[in-house]
């Protein structure tokens, strides 16, 4: 049986407040749509590569080294596996992330 088709900009569009929703299924990963507006907290996944592609709004990665990075939207970037990290926005920020399927989200 083939999945549902999405639309990420529909699914999206009236959501304002944070949100997380696996969307697709690729052999052990998964998709992750989220809307994020304002912080996340601070965290790293210890056997999990995150890849973030941002479709909508500015989404800043920040990291205990104090280095921060920005993606706008068709940016693409690549947290490791066990680096301590927490996104963020300073509006609605709309992204996929791509990421194993057993990942805890909210780190440790």
């Amino acid at each position: 049986m083939q999945p549902a088709k999405m639309n990420i900009y529909e699914w999206t569009k009236g959501i304002h407040d944070y949100a997380n929703v696996v969307v697709g299924e690729v052999n052990d990963h998964v998709v992750r749509a989220a809307v994020i507006s304002g912080d996340f907290h601070w965290h790293k996944h210890e056997d999990c590569d995150e890849l973030f592609l941002v479709l909508e709004g500015e989404l800043f990665i920040d990291f205990e080294d104090q280095e921060t990075v920005s993606l706008k939207p068709g940016d693409v970037y690549t947290v490791k596996a066990n680096v301590l990290h927490r996104t963020r926005s300073n509006g609605r920020t709309v992204n996929l992330c791509f990421e194993k399927a057993e990942n805890d989200i909210n780190g440790d």
